[in-house]
C-alpha cells in the first residue's frame, strides 16, 4: 500500500499490505522467482548500487515477496522495517553479528532456545565477543551482569519450553541504562499476542517457521527494528547472505493473513487442554500463562493479550513412562517443530535442549519427565481424549 492513510486494524494490515502486482492486474500477489533484476540503463544500475535509486537490486538483497512479508510483519510488530532470513536462527545470528564487535559483551537468558544459547556461549567468544547468561526472571542478576562493554540483552518470552515470562519494561530500562539494546525472540507469542517494541525492546526476532507459517511448510525468520538499526545491519546482511527465498516469503506473507484467527483458536485449545491436564492424576505440573497458577500469570496478562498455544507438563513418572506417553499419543505428532495446525509433542531433554548441560536444564525446569505440547487447531475434546488415553496406558 502506498497511501499515507494505512488502516490501523491488525487483520486489515495483515491482509492488505501487499506488493505491487504485475501488468495482468493479479488479485493475488504472484511469486517473483528471479535471482536478479533488469535495469533500464547502466547509470540506473550504478544509482541502484549507490543507494540513489529505489527498487530491487539482486535476489540476495531483496525481492517483492520477501519485501512484502517484511513490510507486513514490521507493521504488525510496530517496527520501522526489518530483514527476512532463511530461518529463525538466521535472524538471531543476524541480530548479533550485524551489530556486535570484538570486545563487546552480551547478557543473555539461560531460558532461550538451545541453539541461541549455543551461539551465545560457544560461538560468539570465537569472535572476541564475551557473554554472560542469567536467569530470565531475576532482574538483579541482569543488573549485576552488566559490564562497561555490554551492548545487548538477549531473551525470549514466553521461554522455551518453561514458559517463563520476562518483565520486558523493566529489562528495557536496565538495558538502556547500560547503553545496551534489548533483543526479544517473539516466536511463541507472535505480534498478535505481544509486541515487545511497545514495551521498550529495540529488536524483535522471529522464527517464522513456527506460528507465522502455522502449517509446518517452510523455514523462515525475520529481524524487526528501527530504521537506524536495520541500516546498520544491512551491509552484514547483504554480504553474509542469510536471505529468504521468494517462495517462502510468499507463503509466509499469505500466512500472516490468517494469523489472528489461528492464534485465537490455538489459545482457546491450549487453555482447555491445560485445564484438563491440571486435574489429571498422572500429571505433576501444568504450565500455561493464562492459568492463574502460572508463577507469572499477572505479568503475562499485562504483556500479552492471551497465553499462547504452548503447554508444558511434567508427567508423573520417569523417562520411560514419559516416552511411553509420547508413543501412545495418536493425534499429537512427535516432532521438534511447534506452532502448527497439527498438535505436536516434544521431549525437550532429549531433543531441542539435549545440547544444554544437565545442570542448566534442571535450572530451567526441564527434566526427563517434561513434555512440551504445541496445541494445534483440532477439536479440543479430541486432543483431551488422546492425552487421557496416553496418560492412562
Amino acid at each position: 500500500m502506498n497511501r499515507s492513510d494505512k488502516p490501523s486494524g491488525f487483520e486489515t494490515r495483515a491482509i492488505r499490505i501487499q506488493a505491487e502486482r504485475g501488468p495482468a492486474g493479479e488479485h493475488s500477489v504472484p511469486i517473483f522467482t528471479t535471482s536478479s533484476y533488469r535495469f533500464p540503463s547502466g547509470q540506473a544500475a550504478a544509482d541502484a548500487f549507490a543507494g540513489d535509486r529505489d527498487g530491487p537490486i539482486y535476489g540476495r538483497f531483496d525481492n517483492p515477496n520477501t519485501d512484502e512479508f517484511v513490510e507486513k510483519l514490521a507493521s504488525l510488530e510496530g517496527a520501522d522495517t526489518g530483514l527476512a532470513t532463511g530461518s529463525g536462527m538466521g535472524a538471531v545470528f543476524l541480530s548479533l553479528l550485524g551489530l556486535l564487535h570484538a570486545g563487546d559483551h552480551v547478557v543473555g537468558s539461560t531460558a532461550v532456545f538451545g541453539s541461541t544459547l549455543s551461539l551465545l556461549k560457544e560461538f560468539l567468544p570465537r569472535w572476541g565477543i564475551e557473554t554472560s547468561v542469567v536467569p530470565l526472571t531475576d532482574l538483579d542478576a541482569w543488573r549485576t551482569a552488566v559490564r562497561p562493554r555490554t551492548r545487548m540483552f538477549v531473551m525470549e518470552t514466553p521461554s522455551n519450553p518453561g514458559l517463563e515470562i520476562a518483565n520486558l519494561a523493566a529489562l528495557a530500562d536496565i538495558a538502556h541504562g547500560a547503553g545496551a539494546l534489548l533483543t526479544v525472540d517473539n516466536c511463541f507469542a507472535t505480534p498478535y499476542l505481544q509486541r515487545p517494541l511497545e514495551l521498550g525492546a529495540d529488536i524483535v526476532t522471529h522464527s517464522a517457521t513456527k506460528y507465522i507459517d502455522g502449517q509446518g511448510r517452510v523455514l523462515g525468520g525475520a529481524m524487526l527494528a528501527s530504521r537506524d538499526i536495520i541500516d546498520t545491519v544491512l551491509p552484514f546482511y547483504r554480504n553474509a547472505g542469510p536471505s529468504m527465498s521468494p517462495f517462502n516469503g510468499w507463503v509466509l506473507s499469505k500466512s500472516l493473513e490468517t494469523l489472528s484467527v489461528r492464534m485465537e483458536r490455538h489459545c482457546d485449545n491450549a487453555v482447555a487442554v491445560a485445564d484438563f491436564l491440571a486435574g489429571h492424576k498422572r500429571v505433576r505440573r501444568v504450565l500455561h500463562p493464562e492459568r492463574k497458577d502460572h508463577p507469572q500469570h499477572e505479568l503475562a496478562m499485562q504483556q500479552m493479550s492471551r497465553g499462547g498455544g504452548m503447554v508444558t507438563i511434567e508427567v508423573d513418572g520417569d523417562r520411560d513412562k514419559t516416552m511411553g506417553v509420547m508413543n501412545s499419543l495418536r493425534l499429537f505428532t512427535t516432532s521438534a517443530n511447534l506452532g502448527d495446525t497439527r498438535s505436536i509433542v516434544t521431549h525437550p531433554a532429549s531433543t531441542t535442549h539435549s545440547g544444554v548441560p544437565e545442570e542448566v536444564r534442571a535450572s530451567l525446569g526441564i527434566s526427563d519427565s517434561t513434555l512440551r505440547l504445541s496445541i494445534g487447531l483440532e477439536t479440543a475434546q479430541d486432543l483431551m481424549d488422546d492425552l487421557n488415553h496416553a496418560l492412562n496406558e
